[in-house]
């Protein structure tokens, strides 16, 4: 696979191999077999299939590879079924192009063949069509080649139903039949002397349409399910989409065009100005501007003409061929104001480098992957929003597949509705919510989403920031330690950090290795290991007619394993090491007997102490390995840097990261808020716009009466967020400190780390302990680390009292309490106040 998987799609292939698993053990022909495969639109289905596909054919680390196996995928359209095959092309490094069969109308086998992707569609499978039958050219219909095929190679046939999203405007008859047809898979036709497919998978953005699909069938259904926050915190899809609609009722068509030109303007300098300063190749984002229908004298009722002066004066210069597109289908290429606008399918708008702009109608939903559009204008009606709901759901993928950490302009979509009001625009959102796609993080208006940028004012507490450190508690897969060391001495070779890295760890692992099956010889039954793998007891069953008597005789012979399925078990404990480990280790030891070294291999990774020991080593051996260098690290480009903390967030262990903020961050502003003064970003009025509550309004107060520089309202599960690692009941999770303030001494910046506590929560002193932990780690990087309740004093009046893990006394107290009970005495004997 030439693209890394996101620990959501691991998990979800991981699941898919179980239940096929579990498929095969209870398959029978009475009992065929049903996986439903459910994922978000946005979250990468055809390149999890596709790594499924390639695991069953080639192998993976925990099962041997069948390349008989055989795949047959169907979907309602030809054009689907063409961008699934390419894309399978593109991203598998070991699936073969000659492997990959569209069928046609000429296609003629008595069994499918194995090893082979064949693609088909429904629209080929109608009772007239030439598939279905047979004639003087063609010995076996489709039905007898599936038939004969499933009833051969019952376990090893996989019959994959893309049950893919339609739009608004597909017929009912059309869906129905294809529906028909795709049932024939699912329940057998007799009528067609087609059996029931042993195994069939749905892939689908929707469980409901395919349960719909499988209803009445006597299969048993298994489900794998991608939950849509996991692919939201993966980066595929953007943040935020941000409606703009008119704040009166009037006639603002063209006001509101150049508003989307603008921002659309914006995001062309934010993506130059990012991609430059990270060395990447250019994002160039996409306006799409969705127009009235027209009739047969014009193409569409909206104000082309104007709509392309306002695009030039914009860009001040003139349009050039190719930048400004259109998906008309009842239109060929268009000429406005001396313009040439060509007509374009809407599966080649992403790829075509010279398209800035596209004018289309309501041909732009299935199927229709664009990651560059980024800014949306629609002139249609307000009655049109189920559509254009459908449509922003096909417009959120992220262009570089991942999050931008350092500018949040590029992590949203904008959409400009002139003739929307706020109670349509809601229908939008209500829409959005119904439909298929998944929604992103936050979905509202330019009110309520706003960006903030660095407040210029503090620029030098900014550049002080660079030793201070946080962490990432991510609900990821966690992967071994073994390959997440080679990985990431690895990347500290290819990236210039320490280019001696990668050798040195290889060799350390070869050696421990070597020591491992040392001891493994020494201390264990190996030669019984090693034996069993070479060879086993073939039993023999004697049935003597005299005596009318059977026998059996367990040790008559011996079958030698051979040199073939020895190599199969090498290459799967390969797998399991990870990182061609086997096969340098086999080439370290060249001088030897090949059969003993791969047999060697195969011991080690099935004891599972020796395993567990190779993974202790390994995990300590990382975690030094990205101590030493994670300053480095912190210094590579944004792609880089995320490629490291896809590392560390796989650690069995939580690992501090350089804590680095952004060029700007995205915010929700409440309707009822406050400007606040001070603040480490701000709007273009200079002010931090938000709701505190009593709490944290009075300890900004107090502190800034105190002399405080500036101060940091720590959103909740940002990604730029600081975050401190605490238990509970054994299990890791996150906490994310109120606030951050910052003063300044003789020596520089202090930057402390306040959080306002109610004492009532549950999870009062397990947030204590991890602030008493994480003061313990990193005392010498932050000023005060203060839990703070709002009490009572002697005087009678509320007072806020402060427990500062910054003193070894109190957090050496806090870090063994069990109870909220041993917190509160705590506080009684040792909070102090500050006012």
């Amino acid at each position: 696979m030439r693209d890394i998987l996101f620990p959501f799609q691991e998990t979800a292939l991981d699941e898919l191999h179980d239940k096929i698993k579990k498929a095969h053990t209870m398959w029978s022909e009475r009992d065929p077999q049903i996986i439903s495969f459910s994922a978000p639109t946005g979250s990468g289905k055809t390149i999890i299939m596709t790594t499924l596909f390639e695991d069953i054919l080639y192998g993976s680390a925990d099962d041997i590879g069948d390349p008989d196996s055989i795949f047959v995928w169907l979907s309602d359209s030809p054009e689907l079924n063409e961008q699934t095959r390419l894309k399978i092309e593109s991203k598998s490094d070991k699936i073969q192009i000659r492997d990959l069969v569209t069928i046609d109308s000429n296609f003629n086998a008595e069994y499918f063949e194995g090893g082979h992707i064949y693609f088909l569609n429904t629209q080929k499978l109608g009772t007239d069509k030439l598939l279905t039958g047979t004639s003087d050219t063609r010995q076996y219909s489709i039905w007898e080649t599936l038939t004969n095929t499933a009833k051969r190679n019952p376990t090893q046939f996989y019959v994959v139903i893309d049950e893919a999203h339609r739009g608004t405007h597909t017929s009912v008859q059309a869906e129905n039949k294809a529906q028909s047809i795709m049932q024939k898979f699912i329940k057998g036709s007799k009528d067609d002397r087609l059996s029931v497919m042993p195994l069939v998978m749905g892939v689908t953005a929707t469980p409901q349409r395919f349960d719909n699909l499988i209803a009445g069938t006597t299969s048993t259904v298994q489900k794998v399910i991608v939950p849509p926050e996991q692919v939201r915190e993966s980066g595929l899809l953007k943040d935020r989409i941000i409606i703009h609609y008119p704040d009166i009722q009037l006639r603002a068509d063209m006001t509101m065009f150049k508003g989307a030109v603008d921002n659309w303007q914006k995001k062309c300098n934010h993506w130059k100005a990012y991609c430059e300063r990270e060395d990447e190749n250019m994002v160039s984002p996409i306006l799409v501007i969705q127009v009235e229908d027209g009739n047969d004298r014009e193409a569409t009722h909206t104000d082309l003409g104007t709509c392309i002066e306002l695009l030039e004066e914009t860009l001040g210069r003139k349009l050039q061929p190719g930048e400004v597109v259109h998906t008309f289908n009842d239109r060929s290429n268009l000429n406005v104001r001396n313009v040439d606008i060509p007509q374009i399918e809407a599966s080649r708008i992403n790829d075509e480098e010279k398209v800035m702009v596209v004018f289309f109608k309501m041909n732009l939903s299935t199927g229709w992957d664009c990651p560059r559009a980024e800014t949306m204008m629609s002139f249609r009606s307000a009655q049109d929003y189920t559509y254009i709901a459908q449509l922003l759901g096909r417009v959120i993928r992220t262009p570089l597949a991942r999050r931008i950490s350092s500018d949040a302009e590029l992590n949203s979509v904008s959409l400009f509705l002139p003739y929307f009001n706020e109670e349509t625009v809601e229908n939008v959102v209500n829409a959005l919510r119904d439909s298929e796609a998944i929604l992103p993080t936050e979905t509202g208006t330019n009110k309520e989403l706003v960006t903030l940028e660095r407040n210029l004012e503090f620029t030098d507490v900014f550049d002080a920031m660079d030793t201070l450190v946080t962490y990432r508690i991510d609900s990821v897969r966690k992967q071994s330690p073994l390959k997440l060391l080679m990985q990431i001495s690895r990347a500290l070779t290819m990236d210039g950090i320490d280019l001696g890295a990668q050798k040195t760890i290889k060799n350390e692992v070869l050696s421990k290795m070597s020591n491992e099956i040392n001891r493994i010889k020494e201390n264990t039954d190996f030669n019984e290991r090693a034996a069993s793998i070479t060879g086993f007891p073939l039993g023999t069953l004697t049935f003597d007619y005299g005596d009318n008597a059977y026998s059996f005789d367990e040790s008559s012979q011996t079958m030698t394993v051979s040199e073939y399925d020895i190599s199969r078990h090498f290459e799967q404990s390969g797998r399991l090491l990870g990182e061609g480990l086997h096969k340098e280790y086999w080439i370290r030891n060249s001088t030897r007997n090949h059969i003993d070294v791969k047999i060697e291999v195969i011991v080690l990774t099935n004891d599972t102490a020796t395993m567990e020991e190779l993974n202790a080593y390994a995990e300590e051996k990382f975690i030094a390995l990205y101590e030493v260098n994670k300053r480095s690290i912190a210094k590579l480009n944004e792609l880089r840097k995320t490629f490291y903390e896809r590392l560390t967030n796989a650690s069995t262990k939580p690992i501090s990261i350089p804590w680095i903020l952004p060029d700007s961050i995205d915010v929700s502003v409440p309707d009822s808020n406050t400007g606040y003064d001070q603040h480490l970003y701000c709007s273009e009025d200079g002010q931090f716009h938000t709701s505190l509550n009593t709490w944290e309004n009075g300890i900004i107060e107090e502190e800034l009466k105190n002399g405080a520089v500036c101060w940091l309202r720590n959103l909740d599960r940002k990604k730029w967020s600081l975050e401190i690692p605490y238990e509970v009941s054994g299990v890791t999770t996150s906490m994310f400190p109120d606030l951050v303030v910052v003063r300044a001494d003789s020596h520089g910046y202090v930057f402390d780390i306040l959080e306002p506590h109610d004492p009532s929560r549950k999870d009062n002193y397990p947030k204590a302990v991890g602030l008493a932990k994480f003061a313990e780690n990193h005392w010498d990087k932050f000023g005060r680390i203060q839990l703070i309740r709002l009490m009572k004093g002697v005087d009678g009046r509320e007072h806020f009292y402060r427990l500062d893990m910054e003193k070894t006394t109190i957090r050496n107290k806090v870090r063994g309490i069990t109870s909220n009970e041993e917190l509160d005495r705590i506080f009684d004997t040792d909070a102090i106040r500050e006012d």
